[in-house]
């Protein structure tokens, strides 16, 4: 039995506590460490970083922080490929730096989620060194090993996600072993109970020093078929989500690899975990499978497992006003799941870019961000979408992600979105480090800088602190039901209901004038303070281009 060295005391500081569900409706805001600000000019950012920009995501008005890894790793894929879960890569800091920004978080009452990385290992990790050297090790079944097959070739068709065979030959076991992603990312085997019990223990740790929650990396992941069947291949009309259509692990149905029907029961056993910590949570990334909602459905279901989990519909490049409302829909009717809804993240093209609205950054932006966290669901915001930052262009040879070097150039990987904040166009590099910056700062972001923001009123920022300022208090955007209503043209159009407050929500996604018909709705009375400008005319309401109307209605 694994008990962790904080189980058995008090730490410093526990979780904020408050509201159980405040997770519900809450906004969270994705910080990507390397890339928010370097304090010790090393060209890569840190967790003191975050800490001292916290007065400025408390200006923002979320309710949470989601930090990508910062965990001890040779970072062949930055810190999704764990070496130590129980420490900090002294790169970002240290646990000290660690309990310090949580600290500060919670004295302004911003709650902090972290990335547990568990359905693999770095090949780095002890587990993994002790694993490979034998196959009678105490570690030895910590990871999926298999013989090769007679002709030597591996064990079954699986591929992995970054290219390539998912096995790898390692000439001490004289055995492959399983890798979903990267040869360096070894899958842990969580056929092991004695494997699920050391990564609940290492939730344990971090849920003991006082953090507010998990996201899930690749959560649907952790099991693999035990009998290592082959993958069918993919039939017509099928599609994996969220797989770049120039990746061939798109040309199998992923059912034997991953998102095994063993997955539920782990699941369980993590979130009677979280249960011993109130008002904490978990958001699960579920991707790459065939049918994401009933997938969804089965992964949150109320009170049993995840709190909520994302789809990667809303990361893809489809975009319309029917797709918003196709894809909302499809979740609402998903039995008794709660969305986490997200346009950009650290995988993906940010949204301007990928809906091609970044001529015009300056209504996209917080249009987007009204959309998403008017939705039935948690909202979360990567980054530098409140600024309203385009993908930057990564040339070949300054391109860090192995994703995007093993595809280049018809897909350029994930470097683009993760280019460093800018903070001051007066400073060194945007303000983000006195250093070399680990990838380049792009001159349009700098131009798009904080300090720039905060002194003009037509750009995002303001506006989208406005917006979520006014957000906060409207209950029926937090946790009322959703109903969607016909349109025409590029409006979307939905109310949201509780406890009999009833609003209606209506946005012009597209660059030119939109109109709703508001016949049936009863009085209308149009609600201020959110900086949009949609308004009443005669039977409806006229939209101006990327554009929104709020009211509330009879």
């Amino acid at each position: 039995m694994f008990v962790s060295p904080l189980s058995s005391s008090t730490h410093t500081r526990r979780q904020l506590g408050g509201d159980p569900d405040w997770w519900r409706g809450g906004v969270i805001y994705q910080i990507y460490p390397r890339s928010y600000l370097d304090v010790n000019a090393d060209g890569i950012g840190d967790l003191s970083g975050i800490t001292s920009r916290l007065d400025y995501i408390k200006s923002l008005n979320v309710d949470a922080i989601w930090i990508s890894p910062f965990f001890v790793s040779p970072m062949d894929d930055y810190g999704y490929d764990v070496a130590d879960y129980k420490n900090v890569d002294p790169m970002f800091g240290s646990l000290e730096d660690f309990d310090a920004l949580l600290s500060a978080a919670h004295d302004r009452e911003i709650r902090v989620l972290i990335d547990l990385v568990i359905s693999h290992t770095s090949d780095r990790h002890p587990w993994f060194r002790e694993s490979r050297v034998d196959q009678n090790n105490s570690k030895a079944d910590w990871y999926v090993w298999a013989d090769a097959k007679p002709d030597g070739t591996p064990p079954n068709n699986w591929l992995s996600i970054f290219g390539g065979s998912a096995w790898e030959w390692d000439s001490r076991r004289r055995q492959y072993y399983l890798h979903n992603f990267l040869t360096s990312q070894p899958d842990l085997n969580f056929h092991n109970p004695i494997v699920q019990a050391a990564v609940l223990d290492a939730a344990r740790f971090w849920l003991e020093r006082g953090v507010d929650g998990f996201r899930l990396d690749t959560v649907n992941m952790y099991f693999h078929d035990a009998e290592l069947r082959d993958n069918p291949a993919i039939e017509p009309g099928m599609k994996v989500n969220g797989i770049p259509e120039q990746n061939p692990y798109g040309l199998q149905q992923p059912i034997y690899n991953i998102t095994r029907p063993d997955n539920l029961a782990f699941l369980e056993q993590l979130r009677a975990l979280m249960d011993e910590y109130p008002a904490t949570t978990t958001v699960g990334e579920v991707g790459a499978v065939l049918d994401m909602y009933s997938t969804l459905a089965d992964y949150t279901e109320a009170g049993k497992r995840l709190h909520m989990a994302y789809s990667f519909d809303f990361l893809d490049r489809d975009f319309s006003a029917d797709f918003i409302r196709q894809v909302a829909e499809r979740m609402e009717n998903n039995r008794d799941s709660w969305a986490s809804w997200a346009f950009s993240n650290h995988d993906v093209e940010r949204v301007l870019s990928r809906w091609q609205l970044g001529a015009d950054a300056d209504r996209a932006a917080p249009l987007l961000i009204a959309l998403l966290s008017s939705l039935k669901g948690t909202p979360c915001i990567y980054q530098g979408e409140e600024l309203g930052l385009t993908e930057a262009i990564v040339p070949f040879e300054k391109l860090k992600d192995p994703y995007g070097i093993r595809f280049w150039p018809e897909f350029k990987g994930r470097d683009g979105c993760r280019t460093p904040m800018p903070w001051n166009p007066a400073a060194a590099n945007g303000g983000f480090s006195e250093g070399t910056p680990w990838l380049p700062v792009p001159p349009e972001h700098v131009a798009r800088a904080v300090s720039v923001q905060e002194a003009d009123d037509r750009m995002p920022l303001r506006h989208v602190r406005r917006f979520l300022g006014w957000r906060r208090e409207q209950m029926a955007l937090r946790r009322g039901s959703v109903k969607f209503h016909d349109t025409q043209g590029d409006v979307v159009a939905f109310t949201r209901d509780y406890e009999g407050e009833r609003l209606l929500c209506v946005f012009n996604l597209g660059t030119s004038p939109g109109s709703f018909a508001t016949g049936g709705f009863g009085p209308i009375s149009p609600l201020g303070g959110h900086g949009f400008g949609g308004k009443l005319e005669g039977m409806g309401i006229a939209l101006d281009p990327l554009d929104a109307f709020y009211a509330t209605y009879d």
